[in-house]
């Protein structure tokens, strides 16, 4: 019996955006039926071009998202398009308007943490009246700090403590995530772009709320600290060079404390020029559990690979927001 494929609209066409349609292009159960972006260069040309294909696609780009999927029937929408819900809010409530499921690499989306506010609110009853459901995921959030630690915990019969560690070498990264760790910033820009919350990984708190929420931990304080990585040497990468002493990037600490004990520490540090990237888990409990991912887990390949593989189980999945924690594990599939 011939499986129905899986309509896909690619709603933003940035660097994770063309590499998540690429991957669709290669899963026998999803055809592309549309795509989505603000970008003048990319309005009314063929998805195909924009992928640098030999061929077209048929699937022009546009910036009207809802005349899009007013005319065009999509069982899911692949969101890249922004990281905080304020900023996207308006593109998600059309999203969930037309009918259509959602899987989106926004950071907050992960675990909203203000689950009371009117943004969240909206979007949840929206989902459940229209039927669909929205998912946030990714690399980091979506898997390196919270959901494989989560995994990891299920052959333990306690767990006291939760340390994860990442470290990224920015330096073989796409230039807008070199740009937003704040490589080559000058100190006082730096402390002035961390005072207005506009530097910082996001996500981060909302992956150790997940964590700590899962497993049961009651914390009494969350502490999450944003410092500057230093060049120990002159280093450079297609878009900055730097000499030794210039901020080559960040160290991003999220702690959950409770009664004065560390129970969950997710600790980030993506830089140009880190050496001995890796992640590594460390579960204290009985019996205590360590995996170390030597290189680390690539992060725009990996995001598209979790977004499109986590597709099928939102499709099939309950109405509303939903948590990478409740679905299947998503898989790769052939």
């Amino acid at each position: 019996m011939k499986t129905k494929k899986i309509r896909v609209v690619h709603y933003g066409l940035g660097p994770i955006g063309i590499e998540t349609a690429k991957y669709v292009l290669k899963k026998s159960n999803m055809e592309i039926v549309g795509a989505v972006d603000i970008s003048k260069d990319m309005i009314g040309k063929d998805l195909g071009k924009i992928l640098d294909l030999s061929d077209d696609l048929g699937v022009v780009v546009t910036d009207n998202a809802r005349q899009l999927l007013s005319n065009v029937k999509a069982d899911v929408v692949i969101h890249t398009a922004g990281s905080r819900i304020k900023g996207i809010f308006s593109q998600l409530e059309e999203i969930i308007e037309s009918g259509s499921n959602i899987v989106s690499s926004a950071e907050e989306l992960l675990f909203p943490l203000d689950e009371k506010s009117d943004a969240v609110q909206k979007l949840t009853k929206k989902a459940l009246e229209k039927g669909v459901t929205v998912l946030g995921t990714g690399v980091n959030p979506g898997f390196v700090m919270d959901a494989l630690p989560l995994f990891l915990t299920a052959v333990c019969q306690d767990v006291h403590e939760i340390h994860v560690e990442r470290i990224v070498d920015a330096g073989t990264r796409r230039y807008p995530l070199q740009k937003k760790i704040g490589a080559g910033m000058t100190p006082e820009v730096f402390r002035a772009k961390v005072e207005e919350k506009a530097l910082g990984h996001v996500g981060i708190e909302e992956s150790l709320m997940l964590v700590a929420r899962n497993v049961g931990f009651s914390l009494d304080e969350v502490q999450v600290t944003i410092d500057p990585v230093f060049a120990v040497k002159p280093v450079k990468t297609d878009y900055f060079d730097l000499k030794e002493g210039d901020i080559a990037g960040i160290k991003n600490v999220a702690t959950g404390i409770s009664g004065g004990r560390t129970m969950v520490l997710l600790d980030l540090r993506m830089y140009i020029g880190a050496e001995d990237p890796h992640d590594s888990i460390s579960i204290k409990g009985n019996p205590p559990v360590t995996v170390r991912i030597e290189g680390g887990v690539a992060g725009d390949q990996a995001t598209a690979a979790i977004l499109v593989n986590s597709t099928p189980a939102v499709v099939d999945a309950k109405p509303g927001l939903v948590t990478v924690k409740d679905l299947p594990s998503p898989n790769f599939r052939i």
